[in-house]
């Protein structure tokens, strides 16, 4: 789809990225869109037998985004979230939107201490806005030194771990 801030130049989008700023208009209607897209998937595999909480969302910067958003606004309750170098879209509105269903969900929020695309404030931002939602003891914030807008072995043996705790074995 195309991008604003790429120049609306078409590319792999969930929605419409405007500006870079915690003060940047935001897509709304393309964010919500997007959950909705997200939630039908969930529905999904749910009608193919996947219990809800046997299901993790998670992404990286845009994907995380939705991420977040979706779990905390979808009415299913899941196992986790995992949101990797990203924000919390539409975080000014979540009073009036929250459902609440996952006011216990487990979340792994990852950020490098060098992005230069999705700066570690807004990563800080989020998991103080989070704390507020749902509860804090079930938020896992890391952060990887020298990092940038990509991910590392250490990130990922940590969401390695947060699966294998938050989805353990069927018997």
């Amino acid at each position: 789809m195309p991008v604003s801030l790429n120049m609306n130049m078409a590319m792999p989008s969930w929605f419409d990225i405007i500006g870079l700023s915690p003060d940047s208009q935001e897509d709304e209607v393309g964010i919500k869109q997007a959950a909705e897209n997200v939630k039908a998937l969930i529905d999904q595999e749910v009608k193919n037998g996947i219990p809800s909480n046997r299901i993790i969302l998670g992404g990286f910067s845009q994907g995380g985004a939705l991420s977040l958003y979706t779990a905390l606004t979808t009415q299913q309750k899941l196992a986790g979230v995992v949101a990797l170098s990203c924000w919390l879209p539409l975080r000014t509105s979540f009073p009036q939107v929250f459902i609440g269903a996952n006011k216990e969900i487990a979340v792994l929020q990852c950020h490098g201490d060098c992005d230069p695309l999705v700066p570690l404030m807004f990563g800080s931002l989020t998991v103080e806005r989070l704390k507020s939602m749902i509860n804090p003891a079930n938020i896992t914030f890391r952060t990887y030194s020298g990092m940038m807008h990509s991910s590392c072995i250490e990130e990922m043996m940590d969401v390695k771990q947060f699966i294998d705790k938050h989805l353990p074995p069927v018997d």
